[in-house]
């Protein structure tokens, strides 16, 4: 998508119901390139971790705080990614990026995500202002019912942090919250074509089933923090640093690949950003 920017409809979505779903945000084509290094790149499998569910099933992901030239990180840093979350965060300062992680739930023993809010995880890196913080979901296969596709609550970004507690080994929303919540908020689930993107609220309730079906989720998040949200707990410097946007069509005409190990990858011994 050359030139893309969010429509003020788009916008006003984003901030009545705390989340904005993008179809065909990539090409075809640049799935296809995402796709082989997400499923192909010796880097991604190294550096990639599981987390267990309550049930025991486990949920892969890799995480990083650098985007650099390679594909995942020209996707990050390119102008409709950076210029897009710079509509929707409050503040006036730049646009920086806090992480990214591929996700990966395989056939069969792809683990649940407890119902949860990503700054219930974040507060506790003491960044102080949710609002100029959000995420970016690009769907690298199907998300749909079948494979445990992401569901959230509508509107729960206006309920402020809820209190989070641990699930297994994942950090989980007050159910009692959440319970009052589907009272009276809708439950969607977000079922995307690989390419489609969600914009996200750190403050949205969302979660996950486990994938029971025969085919793979795979999706990769970037999460963007404006450079005057500071955190004062947090140990990298990359959600304070300005990025340079690069063209959009940069993902296709380098040569990148897979990522290097300068990506600065999160060890599960140190997942501050996941607790």
């Amino acid at each position: 998508m050359p030139n893309f920017k969010l429509t003020p409809q788009q916008i006003a979505s984003y901030k009545e119901d705390g989340y904005v779903i993008v179809k065909n945000f990539l090409t075809q084509q640049e799935v296809t390139k995402l796709y082989s290094v997400a499923t192909g790149g010796d880097t991604m499998k190294n550096h990639a971790f599981d987390l267990n569910d309550q049930s025991g099933k486990k949920t892969k992901l890799a995480l990083w705080y650098t985007p650099g030239n390679d594909t995942c990180g020209l996707l990050t840093k390119s102008e409709r990614m950076v210029h897009s979350v710079d509509q929707l965060m409050d503040g006036g300062t730049a646009v920086c990026h806090f992480h990214s992680k591929l996700m990966q739930k395989e056939p069969r023993v792809g683990g649940a995500w407890e119902w949860h809010q990503d700054y219930g995880y974040w507060y506790k890196n003491e960044f102080l202002l949710p609002n100029q913080m959000t995420s970016v979901m690009i769907a690298i296969t199907e998300a749909n019912k079948a494979n445990g596709c992401l569901q959230v609550i509508k509107g729960t970004h206006k309920m402020g942090r809820i209190e989070h507690g641990f699930a297994g080994e994942q950090i989980g929303a007050s159910q009692h919250y959440v319970d009052l919540a589907l009272k009276t908020m809708e439950l969607i689930y977000v079922e995307l074509q690989p390419g489609d993107a969600l914009y996200f609220h750190p403050n949205l309730l969302h979660r996950s089933e486990a994938n029971l079906s025969e085919k793979p989720r795979w999706s990769l998040i970037s999460v963007y923090n404006r450079s005057g949200n500071v955190p004062y707990n947090e140990p990298s410097q990359s959600s304070t640093v300005p990025l340079t946007a690069v063209a959009d069509e940069a993902l296709l005409q380098l040569e990148a690949n897979d990522l290097q190990a300068s990506a600065n990858f999160l060890k599960k011994e140190n997942d501050q950003a996941l607790k």
